[in-house]
């Protein structure tokens, strides 16, 4: 019961901002697509510096709290209260959030390594990386790769088919 609970939570964001989308588009699959919802968020939020650390978030998932804190000269706390009550959401959930999704594109879209798209999201440990991206997607990284291979491989014969 407790790990539903936590994936509700974690995915809570996206799924709220998806209820503004057309009532075909399933909101599972908006979970997938941050950058959209990240780019509504930051038109919802009213503070500028709030909007500011969005965009940042979008184009530079790597930052931490503390280098973003420091981006608009306010205290770590302050900036996640500040956040927390303008969007309802935490400040680390988004970060999180940005930071599997790129993982995501990484995994399937590059031949990185795991360490190297660790380091590249912003963990400094591949050990972390790999335990937030399980709790995330209940998977390991490497088993999403290789789930992700059998539609990278038939999308290739496809090609080949209509080439």
């Amino acid at each position: 019961m407790r790990a539903s609970r936590g994936t509700e939570r974690k995915n809570s964001l996206y799924l709220t901002l998806s209820k503004a989308q057309p009532a075909g588009v399933a909101a599972q699959t908006e979970v997938h697509r941050s950058d959209a919802k990240l780019g509504k968020l930051i038109l919802l939020v009213g503070d500028g510096r709030l909007r500011r650390i969005l965009r940042l978030i979008e184009s530079h998932p790597s930052f931490k709290i503390n280098d973003l804190a420091l981006h608009c000269k306010l205290s770590s706390s302050r900036l996640q209260h500040l956040f927390k009550q303008s969007t309802g959401f935490g400040l680390g959930q988004v970060l999180t959030e940005q930071r599997m999704q790129l993982a995501t594109d990484f995994l399937v879209h590059s031949d990185m390594s795991i360490k190297e798209i660790a380091s590249t999201v912003g963990y400094e440990h591949t050990s972390s990386f790999t335990r937030a991206f399980e709790r995330h997607f209940r998977q390991a990284p490497s088993s999403y790769r290789q789930a992700q291979e059998p539609d990278k491989t038939r999308t290739d014969q496809e090609v080949l088919r209509l080439g």
